[in-house]
C-alpha cells in the first residue's frame, strides 16, 4: 500500500530559505571578486549558474504570490456579487 506524505510550506519558510540562498550566492560573488587573479572560467560558470538559479527561484516566488493575490481578489469579488 502506498504511503501518503504530507508536506507543508509556509511563506515565511520559503522567504527565509530564499534569503539564505541569496546570501550564499552573494558570498560566492564576493569570494570570486576578491580573488580575481586565481579565478577560473569554471568558477565564473558556476557563479553564473548559481545567480540564474536565484533569479529563477525569485521569479517563481513572485509568480506564486501573484497567483495567491489573484485567488484572493476573485474570492472577494465573488462574495460581493453574491
Amino acid at each position: 500500500m502506498a504511503k501518503d506524505y504530507l508536506c507543508t510550506l509556509s511563506f515565511a519558510t520559503l522567504i527565509k530559505n530564499y534569503q539564505i540562498l541569496q546570501s550564499k550566492v552573494a558570498l560566492m560573488v564576493k569570494q570570486v571578486a576578491s580573488h580575481m587573479s586565481v579565478a577560473t572560467p569554471g568558477k565564473f560558470l558556476l557563479l553564473q549558474f548559481a545567480m540564474a538559479n536565484v533569479a529563477q527561484v525569485g521569479d517563481s516566488i513572485s509568480n506564486l504570490l501573484s497567483q495567491v493575490n489573484s485567488v484572493i481578489s476573485n474570492a472577494v469579488r465573488n462574495q460581493k456579487t453574491s
